[in-house]
């Protein structure tokens, strides 16, 4: 079986959490966790075996409320020696969460696969991922400036889950009953330096394994914060920032879950309910 394409270095990821600033606020994980907490209060069944994955443990609840009560969370760090996905003691949970680390995932499939191999039949799998219209501004701004200071472009800003791929991928894991859905946030900076500076901190640095290995200069970002402004500036100065969040839902297979209708078998036409409406 050909390897997936590595489009991510997962060393240069745990290289950049490792450096980054832990005090500085992480709006992103805030706005994520807040959203988490409104989608498990709509499920109304108990969790007796839950586990959370994300960038930083520290920031994840140990705790979950449902619409039938309270949980504990088993907390892991998504980015580890071991590879893309953590080491997950034993299988049957009941619920399983996954928060701001599919977007840095080379094989996508394969991840959402192992996670559903660790559910127990009629398990929950829940993940929050950016998503493809994120930071869409400074990929622009960057190619604009690459192009006019080193005449050409490199990869500079990461590619994103895009939403119309998330129900594929769900029901290619082998999750059942697979909802994608999409928030979009616009978040704004003084400048975007501003907005550079806060990625390097929160570790969201350039990702990709086909980066450019020579330092950004002083006239690149200067240039990229002269195209990102001249674009996407709103007259008071301050730019915007496109924020996309893919929420992915699917279950793991079991025999009470709604199943679809075999073809043919409808014994109603659609003739015949069109006629009866007029």
């Amino acid at each position: 079986m050909q390897a997936p394409p590595q489009i991510f270095d997962p060393g240069l990821i745990r290289l950049h959490l490792d450096r980054r600033n832990s005090t500085e606020p992480d709006f992103v994980t805030t706005l994520v966790l807040g959203d988490l907490e409104d989608r498990l209060a709509t499920l109304l069944r108990p969790f007796s075996r839950a586990l959370i994955i994300g960038p930083d443990p520290g920031k994840l609840p140990a705790f979950g409320q449902s619409g039938h009560g309270s949980f504990s969370f088993q907390r892991l760090p998504a980015f580890t020696s071991v590879g893309e996905l953590p080491e997950i003691e034993g299988d049957n949970y009941d619920l399983i969460v996954s928060l701001l680390h599919l977007q840095c995932v080379n094989d996508v499939p394969g991840y959402l696969a192992r996670l559903r191999a660790k559910l127990a039949p009629d398990g929950l799998l829940l993940a929050a991922a950016l998503g493809g219209e994120t930071l869409t501004e400074l990929r622009e701004a960057f190619l604009s400036a690459d192009a006019s200071v080193q005449g050409g472009a490199s990869a500079r800003v990461a590619p994103f889950v895009q939403v119309r791929d998330a129900g594929a991928l769900l029901q290619r894991a082998g999750l059942a009953l697979p909802v994608a859905d999409v928030e979009t946030h616009i978040v704004r900076y003084p400048h975007a330096l501003a907005l550079m500076a806060e990625l390097k901190s929160l570790g969201a640095s350039n990702p990709l394994a086909d980066r450019s290995r020579l330092p950004a200069t002083r006239t690149l970002l200067a240039a990229a914060a002269e195209a990102y402004a001249s674009r996407d500036a709103d007259p008071d100065g301050r730019i915007r920032a496109t924020l996309e969040i893919i929420w992915l839902s699917g279950w793991a297979p079991h025999a009470s879950q709604q199943q679809p209708l075999k073809p043919g078998s409808a014994t109603t036409k659609l003739r015949d309910v069109l006629a009866g409406g007029k």
